[in-house]
């Protein structure tokens, strides 16, 4: 009787062994991969610190503009056949907005002080959004401005610009890659009388001003004889949809 062992068996066994062992390669470098994942989406998930990162980057790259606009702003000045002295706001007539000073008047919008109140114990609360502050608000206040003769512009430390654009989330403002808190600033410089009378005159104001008066939002207005704005960067993002009007220069 032939016995079934030998040579045979003991391929079996060897190939046995490097199925095993080509297996656990296998899982060891799968292990490997999703551990170098992990470690990436921990570190990418992480949105508080990505914020951060990106403001500082943008911080950084804004203070490289501001630089390039005020050499270039100087470049044009020497080459300008006009004389300078005007210190009227102008965003076509170079990169550089000049520092304004003049009468005017700074709106401060703020959330109601029972807003906390409102919150229940699991964060929640259904009329939270009535008391704070929201984007139509300060749009509401900037547009009144406006219609009143305002002459330029200024939202906390930022002036406004031809391309300035208000958005909140939720009651954080975001304006130029920056975000602010309550209170918010509107401060600008023209004719006080008539600013003040279109801030009465503006319906969505006076909407704005009823929650002021029931849920205790809060509003102020201050006349100033002198206001001062610092010059500023006149472009902080490019105009993509934006063409020459060429039969305008005709």
């Amino acid at each position: 009787m032939v016995r079934r062992t030998g040579k045979h068996g003991a391929r079996k066994s060897l190939v046995g062994t490097v199925a095993v062992a080509v297996v656990l390669a296998l899982v060891g470098y799968m292990l490997t991969v999703n551990i170098r994942v992990n470690r990436t989406v921990t570190v990418t998930s992480d949105t508080a610190g990505l914020v951060e990162e990106r403001e500082s980057k943008a911080s950084g790259l804004r203070q490289d503009i501001n630089s390039m606009s005020s050499q270039i702003n100087a470049l044009k000045n020497l080459t300008d056949d006009k004389d300078g002295s005007d210190s009227r706001e102008d965003a076509g007539a170079g990169t550089v907005l000049k520092a304004v000073q003049g009468p005017g008047l700074t709106v401060t919008l703020n959330d109601s002080p029972l807003w906390q109140q409102k919150v229940g114990q699991d964060g929640s609360s259904a009329n939270i959004n009535d008391y704070v502050i929201h984007q139509q608000d300060v749009e509401s206040v900037v547009n009144a401005l406006w219609a009143g003769g305002a002459e330029s512009m200024q939202i906390q430390d930022q002036r406004v610009l031809p391309t300035s654009a208000v958005r909140c989330v939720g009651n954080v403002l975001l304006l130029h890659g920056r975000k602010y808190s309550p209170p918010y600033k509107i401060a600008a410089i023209g004719p006080t009388d008539r600013m003040n009378k279109a801030l009465d005159d503006s319906p969505s104001v006076k909407v704005y001003k009823e929650y002021v008066n029931t849920l205790g939002l809060g509003w102020k207005v201050e006349n100033s004889d002198n206001l001062r704005f610092a010059e500023a960067t006149a472009v902080l993002q490019p105009l993509q949809y934006a063409s020459v009007d060429e039969k305008a220069q005709e």
